[in-house]
């Protein structure tokens, strides 16, 4: 009896099936190896914390502030004198520009159109990896950022410029510094900031050393 099947039908299968399974073995250990090119970095302990500066002007006194749903350790800036739309957005520690684009989307204020439509996340932004995992963050900036990625940056470097892009609700700089995985509090100058929790309404006042190094 036959099946009216040619015999040389199922020795056509055998390879075909197990050169399917190679290559889903292939892409599987490429997968693999991909997480742990990302992943394996970031396992490793941090380095010393840089010397982060303010991101603003040297010797400008400003606003730190936070309330609640911000968000733990989130730093929100404010000038306390002078026009807040287009103030100077400065890198808080040298490094490479890892992200400058638009986070979420814009909305509609700016200096013409203070209370436009909001946008969401956080409009234009830039993050910096300074090394040993450590990266700074800086969002809802007026316009496209003044860096590109991959671009090193010094310390004082203006990165762009203050404004109230994405889900903001008035012209300021949210700012984040991270470790890793993990938002820290931000220091400034070597000194802890003091904004931790988002518990309450915390605002305070500090004066930006983020000065050009001495020539």
């Amino acid at each position: 009896m036959t099946t009216g099947r040619p015999t040389r039908a199922r020795s056509h299968r055998r390879p075909r099936s197990r050169a399917i399974r190679v290559v889903l073995a292939l892409v599987a250990t490429a997968a693999v190896l991909g997480v742990a090119v990302v992943a394996l970095p970031m396992l490793r302990p941090a380095g010393p914390r840089p010397l982060f500066q303010m991101p603003v002007t040297c010797g400008e006194t400003w606003q730190l502030s936070t309330y609640p749903g911000h968000d733990d350790y989130d730093v929100d800036f404010f000038p306390v004198e002078g026009e807040t739309w287009g103030r100077p957005v400065l890198a808080s520690y040298a490094g490479t520009v890892t992200v400058a684009g638009i986070n979420g989307s814009l909305g509609g204020r700016n200096p013409e159109n203070p209370e436009g439509p909001r946008g969401r996340g956080g409009g234009y932004w830039v993050k910096i990896d300074h090394g040993g995992k450590w990266e700074t963050q800086y969002l809802h900036m007026l316009e496209p950022p003044l860096v590109t990625v991959g671009q090193k940056v010094a310390q004082g470097d203006q990165i762009g410029r203050l404004g109230s892009t994405g889900n903001s609700g008035a012209p300021h700089l949210h700012y984040e510094q991270r470790r890793g995985w993990d938002k820290v509090e931000t220091h400034f100058d070597g000194t802890p900031s003091g904004i931790t929790t988002d518990e309450r309404e915390q605002i305070l006042r500090r004066v930006s050393n983020n000065c050009p190094a001495a020539s």
